[in-house]
């Protein structure tokens, strides 16, 4: 039972060894649910799947099963975020343990219950663990909104360096104390036309209505849940990687306030949806803008300081630009999130921009699956973008070094854009080339996104083969990290 018990504690209490759970639990369900997808199915693999796994594949429940299977992703990325908070900030032990063992039994019963309800017939005993799980994640979430309440006098910055009130107070946590608390409002959003289902409501797709002329305000809830949503996960991505990055400075004091303020004013926007959808989208776009002011001042903070310490390590005091680029490319696992930040540009916010510019003179004149792709695709990056992010910033956490580090970072990074960009073709390929002539072009950007996801795959389950050979050592990395918190600037800070 000892050799059980080290092992469960380091999986089930320590940071990284909930990180590492979640992490292989997100990669087996994309792994396995991606065989049931478009181009596994045009191999002749999707059917061999469903026929030897019994999997009930009804098409009027296509709907139904996407949002279960979203949604048990998107909790697993929160439960990675939730760790990642609970260890990076500082908190009473008691609030930590409570806060990150809520959250684990709550997304665990959401894939339990969820997946096997959606994909192998209805037991809606089931249904009641996914819900019941849902619930559970939320009530964690209100246990974090607790422990990061950041008015709290033995919590009063003494390092000026980092953005604060005149009192004192830290402005980076009253951001993740805003990100927390609109994104549980912004749940409540969500959960309100979802405890409609079975009474007049049926499940929807929101790239399948985008054209209805009259939408229900269920129907603009949902639509809106799932735009802020995402966009909250990926503000408190860019906020954990400022911590981790030890942001600070003028630009921290400058990109804290644009945080809580983008952060509000977008969740503002996406709830006034349902009232005022004309007037609600140009507050979502000034919301927006605010937040990714504040990515692009942790962008340029990240960037210098890794041009510095990589110029300090050669020995060279002041490089010339090709010096420069390759002290800056020397970690990849350090560059590459705030890399994907600026590659989010190219394919998530430039796009989304330009889509709702030019949206009634060219994107409404397509044919609507046209349309329907550039949604699907510009939900998928944004979602698939911020994981590679974390997954990079665990990567890290792991203790991945030498050429191992070096490998998996450029993978992960290389490989993912290459993906990225693929959809980010096929989703514009109406302004490239003629409809008729728009064959070549799908084949070759499906076929570059199909290598760069199974690639990115290939390269997660090497991490995962990795760790997990390292759990069966009796002296392995598991035994020193069981204890080991992430991070302890914030003790350095007060």
């Amino acid at each position: 039972m000892t050799w059980i018990g080290n092992r469960f504690k380091f999986l089930f209490r320590s940071t990284k060894g909930l990180i590492l759970v979640a992490i292989a639990f997100a990669a087996l369900i994309s792994a396995f649910f991606g065989l049931l997808s478009g181009p596994m199915a045009d191999y002749g693999i999707k059917d061999v799947v469903v026929k030897a796994l019994n999997i009930d594949l009804q098409p009027a429940e296509r709907e139904g099963r996407l949002i279960a299977l979203y949604h048990t992703l998107a909790m697993v990325m929160i439960a990675v975020e939730v760790y990642m908070i609970t260890d990076l900030l500082k908190m009473k032990e008691n609030q930590r343990l409570s806060i990150n063992s809520t959250v684990t039994i709550g997304y665990l019963m959401v894939i339990f219950g969820g997946l096997p309800f959606a994909y192998w017939g209805h037991n809606w005993v089931l249904h009641g663990i996914y819900i019941a799980g849902l619930s559970i994640i939320f009530f964690a979430g209100c246990l974090l909104l607790v422990a990061l309440w950041p008015w709290q006098k033995d919590l009063k910055l003494k390092d000026k360096e980092y953005a604060h009130t005149r009192r004192g107070f830290d402005l980076e946590r009253v951001a993740f104390f805003m990100v927390a608390l609109v994104t549980l409002i912004s749940a409540i959003f969500g959960a309100v036309p979802g405890s409609f289902f079975g009474n007049g409501f049926e499940s929807f797709l929101a790239e399948n209505v985008v054209r209805e002329p009259h939408k229900t305000a269920l129907d603009l809830s949902v639509i809106g849940h799932l735009h802020i949503m995402l966009a909250l996960i990926a503000i408190m991505c860019a906020l954990i990687i400022g911590r981790w990055m030890d942001f600070k400075g003028i630009l921290h004091k400058i990109a804290m306030p644009l945080y809580i303020f983008g952060s509000f004013v977008l969740s503002m926007g996406t709830w006034l949806v349902v009232k005022f959808e004309n007037i609600a989208h140009a507050i979502i776009y000034g919301g927006s803008t605010i937040a990714m002011l504040g990515a692009l001042l942790l962008v340029i903070f990240s960037w210098k300081k890794l041009i510095r310490e990589g110029l300090e390590v050669k020995g060279i005091r002041k490089g010339n630009f090709f010096q420069e680029i390759a002290a800056l490319m020397r970690d990849p696992i350090k560059f590459g999130p705030t890399w994907q930040m600026v590659f989010m540009n190219f394919t998530v916010s430039g796009i989304g921009i330009f889509t709702a510019v030019k949206l009634d003179e060219v994107f409404r004149q397509w044919q609507f699956m046209d349309e329907r792709s550039l949604l699907t695709g510009h939900w998928h990056i944004l979602a698939t973008l911020t994981a590679t992010i974390l997954l990079l910033y665990y990567a890290d956490l792991a203790g991945l070094k030498g050429k191992a580090r070096k490998w998996f970072g450029w993978l992960v990074i290389i490989f993912s854009d290459v993906a990225f960009g693929a959809v980010t073709i096929y989703e514009m390929k109406r302004l490239i080339v003629a409809e008729g002539a728009q064959q070549p072009l799908v084949n070759r950007a499906v076929l570059a996104g199909d290598i760069g996801v199974i690639t990115l795959l290939v390269a997660l389950a090497a991490l995962m083969v990795w760790r997990l050979i390292d759990l069966f050592k009796k002296k392995g990395r598991w035994t020193v990290e069981t204890d080991h918190r992430l991070d302890k600037k914030e003790e350095v800070k007060k």
